[in-house]
């Protein structure tokens, strides 16, 4: 069917993106809806990754990513696809070309980018839940903004074939929903079953330090929800004696230096049209040396074993989703550029080591959306799900 069936009052969906495929008739999500962020090829109907220039000049996608075919077998039902920031460059949530969607929850806030079509669709309702990605923070910095679950998933654990990538180092699929209980569903359709239990849990220090103060409150509920669940909460600087900001540009260095060899000779071709603040970041990556992409890349690998061996199968570690509120839909973009800079010091940790990090909603004291995160180590997800919903009702009950 091509006729639209959602009553998009966010913004939250591309021109191209309005049609329905039905779910299997029984399964695990039987009578659920969910959209998908249109970097996922759904076959059949076109992916623009965000940008009208690559939306013409690529071929309607003849098979879908995995994640689609599973979630549709298990009886979810796919009403369209959504905004994402241009090629996932961004994680503010404003496209140029498609709009800025409403953040239902926070209406004169961003949403957060660059999965913005499929947290607005959440936030608002007009989905059960919706398929996203993270790469250097697209799920968890939405989530936070948004009042909604969501999670970076464990680097490699969900196929990425059929999917625009940005930086396949890090790149991650993964879903929101606004409802703990279809969050946890989709989560034990989607990833393998795991036997995690932490025995021991930390709060990073040194990231919590790059929040605002807002943050502090609904993280010392959770902390105390921690311990009466697991045991105390230690105090952790994960950084170890090192900085978070150079850990923030490894990853940007990385990432930037791959980004552009999958995609710099399709924009020296094309020359498509982008956001300033996009196109600053391709000018960026197009100017990375080999050699400095190489060291980066080592640096990275440093800082990957590092984490993975403080957040290790025993271990749950909390922190903030963002660096602070949504920013206001009018703000100032270099205030803008500041957050995100505070906020990728912070989300980088979970990316460079590839570990699932749940971004649990909560609310300050005037009821503006906001964040806090659990981290486990690699191929926890399904567990570290349930744990985040165990601890999220704790810890809204204190």
């Amino acid at each position: 069917m091509s006729a639209p069936m959602i009553n998009d009052t966010v913004g939250a969906f591309v021109p191209h993106g309005h049609f329905t495929i039905e779910g299997a008739k029984s399964g695990p999500l039987a009578g659920l809806t969910f959209a998908a962020k249109d970097l996922f090829d759904v076959a059949g109907h076109p992916t623009g990754a965000g940008n009208p220039t690559w939306l013409a000049t690529h071929p309607v996608p003849q098979v879908s990513n995995p994640l689609i075919d599973t979630l549709l077998g298990a009886g979810a039902t796919l009403v369209g696809k959504t905004i994402t920031d241009e090629l996932a460059y961004s994680l503010h949530g404003d496209n140029i070309h498609y709009g800025a969607p409403i953040n239902a929850a926070a209406p004169d806030r961003v949403t957060g980018g660059s999965s913005s079509g499929s947290v607005a669709a959440v936030a608002a309702r007009l989905v059960d839940f919706a398929l996203g990605t993270d790469t250097g923070g697209s799920t968890r910095v939405p989530a936070s903004y948004c009042g909604v679950w969501g999670l970076r998933t464990t680097h490699g654990a969900l196929p990425r074939t059929g999917l625009v990538p940005l930086h396949l180092l890090y790149d991650t699929p993964t879903w929101f929903a606004h409802d703990a209980e279809v969050f946890a569903r989709v989560g034990d359709v989607l990833m393998p079953a795991s036997a995690y239990a932490p025995t021991k849990a930390i709060l990073l220090q040194d990231v919590t330090a790059f929040a605002d103060p807002v943050f502090n409150e609904p993280l010392a509920r959770v902390i105390k929800a921690l311990e009466q669940t697991i045991g105390a909460v230690a105090p952790r600087n994960i950084a170890d004696g090192e900085k978070l900001e150079d850990w923030r540009a490894a990853y940007g260095t990385s990432g930037g230096h791959e980004g552009w060899q999958i995609h710099g000779d399709w924009i020296t071709q094309n020359k498509p049209v982008f956001a300033p603040a996009i196109a600053a970041r391709w000018k960026a990556a197009s100017e990375i040396t080999a050699e400095a992409g190489a060291a980066a890349r080592d640096k990275a690998a440093a800082i990957r074993a590092r984490v993975r061996a403080i957040v290790d199968e025993n271990t749950v570690a909390v922190l903030p989703s963002a660096a602070s509120f949504a920013p206001l839909r009018n703000a100032d973009p270099a205030e803008v550029d500041v957050v995100r800079l505070r906020t990728m010091a912070m989300t980088c940790v979970a990316g460079i080591a590839g570990l699932p990090q749940v971004s649990m909603p909560f609310k300050s004291a005037d009821g503006t959306p906001i964040g806090i995160s659990l981290m486990g180590p690699a191929g926890s997800d399904a567990a570290l799900i349930h744990l985040a919903v165990k601890i999220h009702a704790l810890a809204q009950g204190m």
